[in-house]
């Protein structure tokens, strides 16, 4: 039997092979192996902290029945989403992740257009959702404070935006540490947010005083409905909790480049990471059914807006409360750092390829700790700018946010729908789904698109102003800045992208496969 450390070392030379058929050349140290990548996405998606954050959703637009019942009939849906992304992952591992797919799925008179704008979503997506989570814990930390005081603490919001500030500093600090440091981290979070389920679980249901416990009845099948929509439209809404909870399929993809025998730890982690949440978290939210008390309307009421720390009040009491609700705190930060993480290597992948604006000054390997710092510190950056609209108020809050899902949604859906419409080739990797493939990505598609319709939709019927969901608006900026750049005269992509290039050595015996990558040169990289 060989030693572990010369396994290791030739199954690093194997990922370096695999890597550099897809075009790119060994930079980052690969550290992760596969447990701690299936907890990176697994303490990303972070059950607990996910509901704490979206119960509201689910407790309004339809109570008990759509707290448990929308969460279990999107959980399906969800898994299918991460099949499909899964069997990708294992075909081409690679930190370019979904705009690397579409360039080679795509057919070749659109690719080059679809992966740029493909590329820009994902980047301004991810660092949507880590100006979320970090706003989130801001929020934590603002709701801790005011119960503690009973009430005689009210954060402004200028107080919660340096709050946020400070968070968001701390988090890009930890991101830029060693690849090594960032995979042991992982075995922590497992621990915490496993045992953040036990706990409500567990130790609501017991401290739960008579009054706020609830009949089966009630929890399975109590419905109500405290907004102006139809309870039919209102129930779909609920969706929103669980698709907001469960939504990183992506984010082990970008890490890729430093997890082992990459091409099977992907998948891995992708699809159990995802099954893993889905049924914790309709363990917990039966669990909230059962505790939460028969005044759906009071709960939504609390002054903090947060129902799940009122449910825990009722149940524990303040002490108890505050004790796990610093553990929440801890776990959505974590939950923070590894999106930060993530969003850094999609940023670098990006301007690896020289397609990100001001990519030859983010391109950067920090030879101390030899990952991309600049890239995390630039996600952070921009994620402070873009959570500056919260002063515009809550529909300006809420467009941030969403944009977070919608454009991962309508990203990863394009890869998935080009392997099959753009006549390309596809090579599949050691997970595949053999003739249950196209019906997996077929309903895949059809989910994040109907859901994306339906995450376009106000608050309200007829919306005003404060009402109106200005997520379009959001993510209309978006494409048109976008285009704008690619159609940019002279300097405008348009002019100079051809998709991914590698930057594999001439004198590499390993050639990029099927000669999708154009080769790096002053004419492919973007003047920026």
């Amino acid at each position: 039997m060989s030693h572990p450390t010369v396994e290791s070392r030739s199954r690093d030379v194997e990922d370096s092979r695999l890597l550099a058929q897809l075009g790119y050349k060994q930079e980052l140290k690969r550290e992760f192996t596969k447990l701690e990548l299936f907890g990176f996405g697994f303490s990303v998606n972070a059950v607990i902290p996910s509901i704490a954050s979206t119960l509201f959703y689910s407790m309004g637009n339809g109570g008990p029945v759509a707290m448990v019942w929308g969460w279990g009939i999107s959980s399906v849906f969800i898994m299918f989403i991460a099949l499909a992304m899964a069997e990708l992952g294992s075909a081409a591992p690679t930190s370019g992740g979904i705009y690397y797919w579409t360039h080679k799925f795509c057919a070749p008179k659109y690719r080059n257009l679809t992966c740029w704008m493909v590329g820009y979503l994902n980047t301004i997506s991810y660092i949507a959702g880590v100006s979320g989570l970090a706003w989130t814990c801001a929020n934590v930390i603002m709701a801790g404070a005011s119960i503690g005081s009973d009430g005689a603490f009210v954060p402004t919001i200028h107080q919660t935006y340096g709050v946020f500030i400070a968070i968001l500093i701390t988090m890009a600090t930890l991101a830029s540490c060693a690849t090594k440091v960032l995979a042991r981290l992982q075995n922590f979070l497992i621990v915490l947010n496993i045992a953040l389920v036990l706990v409500i679980c567990i130790a609501l249901p017991a401290g739960s005083p008579s009054e706020f416990k609830n009949s089966a009845k009630f929890a399975f099948g109590h419905f109500e409905n405290l907004t102006p929509w139809t309870n039919g439209f209102a129930f779909i809404l609920s969706f929103l909790a669980p698709l907001w909870s469960i939504s990183g399929f992506d984010v082990g993809l970008h890490i890729s480049e430093e997890a082992r025998n990459a091409n099977v730890a992907v998948p891995w982690a992708i699809v159990w990471a995802t099954a893993l949440g889905c049924l914790l978290g309709f363990a917990v939210q039966i669990a909230l059914a059962f505790v939460m008390g028969p005044d759906v309307g009071s709960i939504l009421a609390n002054a903090e807006q947060q129902p799940i720390a009122q449910i825990i009040l009722n149940c524990l009491g303040k002490k108890g409360m505050l004790v796990i609700w610093s553990f929440i705190f801890i776990a959505t930060y974590g939950s923070g750092t590894g999106l930060l993480l993530s969003s850094s290597r999609q940023t670098f992948a990006f301007s690896r390829d020289g397609a990100l604006v001001f990519s030859k000054y983010l391109y950067k390997i920090n030879p101390y700790t030899g990952t991309p710092v600049r890239c995390v510190w630039f996600s952070a950056f921009i994620a402070a700018l873009l959570t500056l609209l919260t002063f515009a108020g809550p529909a300006a809050t809420g467009a941030i946010f969403s944009l977070g899902v919608i454009g991962q949604y309508v990203a990863d859906s394009i890869p998935v729908a080009a392997r099959y419409l753009g006549g390309q080739p596809f090579e599949k990797g050691p997970f595949h789904l053999g003739v249950f493939s196209k019906p997996v990505a077929m309903i895949a598609c059809a989910w994040m698109w109907f859901m994306t319709i339906v995450l376009l939709f106000p608050a309200a019927p007829d919306p005003t102003a404060e009402t109106m969901n200005y997520t379009v608006v959001v993510i209309g900026g978006v494409f048109a800045i976008a285009l704008g750049y690619y159609y940019f005269p002279v300097y405008g992509g348009v002019n100079w992208f051809k998709g991914p290039i590698t930057n594999v050595d001439a004198g590499d015996e390993t050639k990029s496969d099927g000669g999708s990558m154009e080769k790096k040169n002053s004419g492919d990289i973007s003047p920026l």
